[in-house]
């Protein structure tokens, strides 16, 4: 029996309208599929980023907390050296403050400006190995006890430089050339000019500005118009004559700081 021509386009016109739907119908499911896959997947990776982010805020938080105890631990063995000298918090304090300002109008970067205020307390810490009757002696040191305080700056150096840490490493460096001078003359190691680190020559400077102006066991505080005749006298040879300059320019703020945190007797 022979089939209708139409009836024969009819039958395969539904055949491939099957196999279409059958086709439309798997690509359908393996979407739905895939796109459960795809939701499942995303949502697992937004856990999982959620919970690195919950991670790197937790480890800095601890980072904060321990670059805060850090500090805290380097200002107080600074005024635990200083005190040994029955010189006062106040000090180690003001010549953070004045360091920071050196190094700012010095041009160097300002977190390092900020590190340096935060290692220049440590510039004595060596002191704590040196003997009381040296330390607190009234009047000049002879030769011999004066080879002995000397020894202070290379101690605080070795008690530091173990640390990777970049606070502690330039707080070493600190203590170990702080009494570096200018011209070479310095101690512990005859350093010259900007071969001496610029921490080393700032804190130098504010060290010795607020050392004159503060009464100590062998001599009485020295007055303002003495202390500036030496810095006009040791420019280019203690110290750092841009540092001089530097500080004559802005020697107003430097005295506020002086007065803020001045002494309470």
């Amino acid at each position: 029996m022979s089939i209708n021509p139409d009836e024969k386009l009819i039958m395969e016109l539904e055949g491939l309208r099957e196999r279409f739907n059958k086709t439309t119908d798997k690509i359908i499911r393996d979407i739905n599929r895939q796109k459960k896959i795809m939701e499942r997947s995303d949502k697992r990776q937004r856990q999982e980023y959620d919970e690195i982010q919950k991670r790197v805020a937790e480890v800095e938080a601890l980072n904060r907390e321990i670059e805060e105890t850090q500090r805290e631990v380097v200002f107080t063995m600074g005024a635990i050296g200083e005190s040994r000298s029955k010189e006062t918090g106040n000090h180690v304090k003001r010549v953070a403050e004045y360091s920071k300002l050196f190094a700012l109008y010095y041009g160097v970067d300002p977190d390092q400006a900020e590190l340096l205020k935060q290692a220049s307390p440590m510039h004595d810490i060596g002191k704590v190995a040196i003997p009381d009757s040296i330390l607190n002696k009234p009047g000049r040191l002879d030769d011999e006890e004066l080879e002995v305080m000397r020894t202070h700056a290379q101690l605080g150096h070795e008690m530091l430089a173990y640390s990777t840490r970049p606070l502690l490493k330039l707080a070493a460096t600190v203590a170990l050339e702080h009494h570096e001078k200018w011209d070479g003359s310095g101690y512990p190691r005859g350093l010259k000019g900007k071969d001496i680190h610029i921490a080393g020559r700032i804190t130098a400077l504010a060290d010795v500005f607020d050392a004159l102006g503060s009464d100590r066991c062998y001599k009485k505080a020295w007055d303002d118009e003495r202390i500036f005749a030496l810095f006009r006298e040791e420019r280019g040879r203690h110290f750092d004559p841009d540092l001089i300059d530097i500080f004559f320019e802005h020697i107003d703020e430097f005295l506020e700081i002086r007065e803020q945190l001045k002494d309470d007797y």
